[in-house]
């Protein structure tokens, strides 16, 4: 099992610390954006420096409060192995195998938000190539056709890990959404336009109008510039996009970071 990587000359303290923050950072921007259902769903991240353990908020704890210091260690085995609080047991049964299976799931983001959710209880939940967004998503998403009932077995989140593969969303049938990023603004970044995509497509569903579909050779160029994965001053897009959110909190609700 691979260790959690960190970037060259930064301590294990000093990343599991940074890792906390931008989780916790995670939970306020969901309920600032509405992706937030009461105090359930999921938004989890591998502990850095290790390669048995991932974070999650204790039950009953709503995003709104969620914090640096929340946070749970929690085994790959279910065991808590630092903090207080009670296990969420959908959470492990649907987090713990993805973060052990998939190379790139650093963070699993798992959503109820409404208009992917929405999306996701069609007949046909593709999100269909109707706009430059809509193909950026697309191309990373994979699609589990069958809903098995709530979480309750480890079993369902290896069965996940095999649905999403390679991909970086996935759209659960009769469900919500989930998303894997190999940093927590990926993951984050990936939740927002996959909500952002799903409203759109939506609103122009209702129209009863016809869909403009875009070109095959659009969509293949397009689809080859995100694959590329352009940066800017070295960075993504997505840690860009992340830094900019993080400084609303910032500015607004600081003690996220205490």
């Amino acid at each position: 099992m691979l260790l959690e990587t960190i970037e060259a000359g930064v301590d294990v303290g000093t990343a599991q610390w940074q890792a906390r923050v931008d989780l916790a950072a995670a939970h306020r921007l969901a309920v600032m954006h509405g992706f937030n259902e009461g105090i359930f769903n999921h938004l989890t991240a591998r502990v850095p420096g290790t390669a048995d353990r991932y974070y999650q908020i204790p039950f009953g704890m709503h995003w709104s409060e969620v914090a640096a210091s929340s946070f749970m260690e929690i085994g790959y085995d279910g065991t808590r192995r630092a903090g207080e609080g009670e296990i969420e047991q959908s959470c492990y049964c649907i987090h713990a195998p993805m973060h052990r299976l998939i190379p790139h799931a650093t963070a699993v983001f798992h959503t109820h938000m409404p208009f992917a959710s929405a999306l996701a209880r069609l007949e046909d939940p593709r999100i269909l190539p109707i706009g430059q967004t809509e193909l950026a998503i697309a191309t990373f998403t994979a699609y589990d056709h069958t809903y098995t009932g709530p979480a309750f077995d480890p079993a369902e989140g290896e069965r996940l890990a095999g649905v999403i593969g390679d991909k970086k969303v996935l759209m659960m049938a009769n469900h919500g959404v989930a998303t894997v990023g190999r940093t927590i603004a990926e993951a984050y970044d990936l939740l927002y336009y996959t909500e952002r995509v799903a409203q759109v497509q939506i609103y122009a569903m209702w129209t009863q109008r016809p869909l403009k579909m875009l070109p095959q050779d659009v969509i293949d160029a397009t689809i080859a510039e995100f694959r590329s994965g352009r940066t800017y001053g070295g960075k993504k897009p997505s840690q860009w996009h992340f830094e900019a959110l993080k400084r609303i909190l910032d500015r607004n609700e600081p003690d996220y970071k205490s």
